[in-house]
């Protein structure tokens, strides 16, 4: 795969193509992604973890943000809560896959004069009804907004200054921060960076995916947790918004050539597929059984997982 095709795959938005197009002819090209300390890892972080690794492959240096301040703005814990979550988290990202990476803990480059200094002039140039609505997709009860929370965007643009990169990563609720920082960051003498979009994708019962609805599947489920959590998961005849389709589209076939579904000989026996088109084509025309889709992701997230989940059980 060319390395613009390896970077745009599985991506809802580029923000700019040409500009993309021009990082990836550069020598030395360098992304990151930031993520909040605040629990377990699962496969909404998947997502974008995959694509971080995807743009490794495809030249650039990356940079992983464990953004413990940020945390705490979002009132996602105290600092000591916080804290002991941020090296779990990182020791989680590397049993997944991003090794090779540079690790950067958000208190550690977000607490000296010059970055709160960048923060205050950024302050001036900003609303607070374009902080707050930036805020609306990845704040924490944003009926009710403090005044930390409409910090936490303009110090999200001030990270990409700081860390030196042409290029973030974040999911599609991330987009409105994003083009704050491509709007802003050059009034303080930084370029506007090259944003890339991954999807929002469902939980396992069809819904929006949240730890507390328990419809997720996370690094410390055992193997026999992830099957069951598979078998119930919501699988419709449609292709759309199927979250069994979208953890194959998204979390397996980006990490394996072929893909096997297994299944007895009287039900056809097993059937090799080279591409996610294949397997969704094969499903929408009822050559797979909602169940062996299932059994296949379930059997796919179990490898994913082992590494990391070994790393917690250890």
């Amino acid at each position: 795969m060319d390395p613009y095709s390896l970077a745009t795959r599985n991506t809802v938005e580029v923000v700019m193509e040409d500009e993309l197009r021009s990082l990836l002819d550069r020598p030395a090209k360098s992304v990151y992604a930031g993520y909040e300390p605040s629990g377990e890892i699962h496969l909404g972080h998947l997502v974008t973890v995959n694509k971080l690794m995807d743009l490794q492959e495809a030249g650039f240096d990356v940079t992983i943000l464990i953004a413990d301040l940020h945390a705490f703005l979002n009132r996602k814990g105290t600092m000591d809560e916080i804290r002991d979550l941020a090296e779990y988290n990182r020791r989680c990202f590397e049993a997944l896959g991003l090794t090779g990476v540079n690790y950067v803990l958000g208190s550690d480059v977000q607490l000296t004069p010059e970055y709160e200094l960048q923060v205050l002039k950024l302050s001036q140039e900003i609303t607070v009804n374009r902080a707050r609505r930036s805020m609306d997709e990845v704040g924490r009860q944003m009926e009710h907004p403090t005044v930390s929370q409409m910090v936490y965007p303009i110090m999200q643009m001030v990270d990409i200054a700081t860390l030196k990169v042409e290029a973030a990563v974040g999911g599609i609720d991330q987009r409105k921060i994003h083009m704050l920082a491509r709007e802003h960051l050059p009034s303080v003498g930084y370029p506007a960076p090259v944003c890339i979009h991954t999807p929002i994708i469902n939980g396992l019962d069809g819904k929006k995916m949240s730890s507390s609805a328990g419809n997720v599947i996370s690094v410390a489920d055992s193997e026999e947790e992830i099957e069951k959590k598979m078998k119930k998961a919501f699988c419709p005849p449609e292709i759309e918004e199927n979250p069994v389709l979208q953890i194959l589209k998204y979390h397996v076939f980006p990490r394996v050539g072929t893909a096997v579904v297994k299944r007895p000989e009287k039900f056809g026996g097993d059937a090799d597929f080279g591409t996610y088109e294949a397997i969704e084509q094969a499903y929408a025309a009822g050559s797979i059984h909602p169940l062996d889709l299932k059994k296949t992701a379930a059997r796919y997230l179990i490898d994913i997982f082992a590494d990391a989940r070994d790393c917690i059980h250890g």
